[in-house]
């Protein structure tokens, strides 16, 4: 059995390194020149490795969803549906504004200007934020369920509103927005959250 020639580079570093350029620049901004210099391969090995840029881009976003899942662990162990809002909108304001990553959030920014030939990308990201929005909504589902949450209110509108909220902030970021600001909206946002005993939302 003839082996295939191994790769000569960290996958996980690579897709990092990818990962950033994509943030940075988009899916269409972002050039195979530039992903391959940043990822320090030439662009055989990266259709080697990944198939097409569109591939890299999906490997990336993998990649970052490692980084979400503990992020929405932390938000979604909250006490109560408030708790898991404060902290999602609070942490939210963290990451958009962490100097260690470009500003914004890759789900957003990938996407937001997409050319001809890029048309799906907007709905890889769509779909990815669709997740988080979704966990977020059962994580409601249950709060109503044990009486957190008012029995009228609406856990997919609600679930959708912090997702929208989530989104504009990173739009914020990008355009240079401080972490301050950032959490002047998520407080702002946090007073159209119902608490327990609140007037319902409408139906669930």
């Amino acid at each position: 059995m003839v082996m295939g020639r191994p790769r000569s580079f960290c996958t996980d570093k690579a897709l990092d390194e990818a990962m950033e350029v994509f943030w940075r620049h988009g899916y269409d901004g972002a050039t195979l020149a530039m992903l391959t210099k940043a990822m320090g391969i030439k662009p055989p090995s990266l259709y080697a490795a990944f198939g097409s840029k569109e591939g890299l881009l999906k490997a990336a976003l993998d990649r970052y969803a490692e980084r979400r899942s503990e992020h929405m662990r932390y938000v979604l162990a909250g006490a109560t549906a408030r708790d898991v809002a404060e902290r999602f909108l609070s942490s939210i304001a963290e990451s958009h504004t962490d100097p260690a990553n470009p500003p914004g959030c890759l789900l957003v920014q990938g996407g937001l200007a997409c050319g001809a030939g890029s048309e799906n990308i907007p709905f890889e990201l769509a779909a990815r934020r669709a997740q988080g929005e979704a966990e977020l909504r059962e994580r409601f589902v249950r709060a109503r369920e044990e009486g957190d949450l008012p029995e009228g209110s609406n856990p997919a509108a609600l679930a959708r509103f912090l997702s929208t909220v989530a989104s504009g902030m990173g739009v914020l970021a990008s355009s240079g927005a401080d972490r301050e600001a950032l959490r002047e909206v998520a407080l702002v946002s946090l007073g159209a959250f119902p608490a327990c005993g609140a007037a319902a939302d409408g139906p669930g």
